[in-house]
């Protein structure tokens, strides 16, 4: 009989099954909140990724979400990430730590020693695309919705999502999906090159399983080497593109009057709606 060796978090499970400890696999385990990434999941998310580079038979870690959706985004109701903004009273230097939680998740994920792979269904917001495109490749059900609200929110795009979505699929189309905020089907992911695969929606775990299962089989080196090596070329590709500062232009944006006025109206008609 198999036996589960899980880690232990709060948001998220992460787990290896001895019946074939090559596989990992990472769910996002919020079900009731639509897997709403706050600051907890957004740290446990970072500390699973080095929990799996420490379990060296781990090859594939496939990253998902359970329930209806893989991922409603950054969890605009989350305490934490709410004492990050203006007029928390918190100092300059614990908001601008929490302005950092999404960009330290998703390099975390991205220099995962394993290949992952983005099982994803139903929705993907926000964040939900800036974790795929972290994610090595991505399964994606053909009924998933995905988009983009930051800007409608009155916040720029931060977690290192510009520099990757231009390395996905280049700067007009980042700037499009980013500016209008306009919903993407699995379809025109894949069309656009963002997407691998797109499956119907019940058979979206069974894919992902066996597309893990043929890159477990291969040689583990020239695979490590060969995502590693991907990986150098599109940062040289995006030279002198750089992240760190996204929490600061967080910081800034939500000083900015028809910023907040924005943000207030998001919460009040998209939220409020949702309870």
């Amino acid at each position: 009989m198999s036996e589960v060796t899980l880690a232990a978090f709060e948001t998220l499970r992460a787990e290896i099954d001895s019946s074939d400890a090559r596989i990992g696999r990472l769910t996002l385990a919020r079900p009731d909140r639509l897997n709403a990434m706050g600051a907890t999941m957004l740290q446990e998310l970072a500390r699973a990724a080095r929990w799996f580079d420490d379990q060296r038979e781990v090859r594939v870690v496939i990253v998902r979400g359970e329930g209806r959706c893989f991922t409603a985004g950054a969890d605009l109701r989350d305490p934490p990430l709410v004492e990050g903004l203006p007029g928390s009273g918190n100092s300059w230097i614990h908001r601008r730590e929490v302005g950092q939680y999404g960009l330290r998740m998703a390099d975390a994920i991205e220099q995962m020693r394993a290949v992952t792979i983005a099982q994803v269904h139903g929705h993907a917001v926000g964040g939900g695309v800036v974790l795929m495109a972290a994610c090595d490749l991505r399964v994606v059900a053909d009924d998933t919705v995905m988009f983009i609200p930051e800007i409608d929110i009155g916040i720029p795009l931060a977690w290192g999502a510009i520099p990757r979505l231009v390395r996905e699929i280049g700067p007009a189309l980042t700037k499009e999906l980013v500016i209008t905020c306009r919903r993407f089907s699995a379809i025109e992911g894949k069309e656009i090159g963002f997407i691998n695969r797109v499956v119907a929606p019940g058979d979206v775990e069974r894919h992902a399983e066996a597309l893990a299962q043929e890159i477990a089989s291969k040689p583990s080196v020239p695979v490590v080497i060969t995502k590693e090596h991907t990986n150098a070329v599109a940062r040289a590709m995006g030279a002198g593109v750089t992240s760190f500062a996204d929490g600061d232009a967080l910081l800034g944006s939500a000083q900015d009057p028809e910023s907040l006025a924005a943000m207030r109206e998001y919460v009040a008609t998209r939220l409020g709606k949702k309870g």
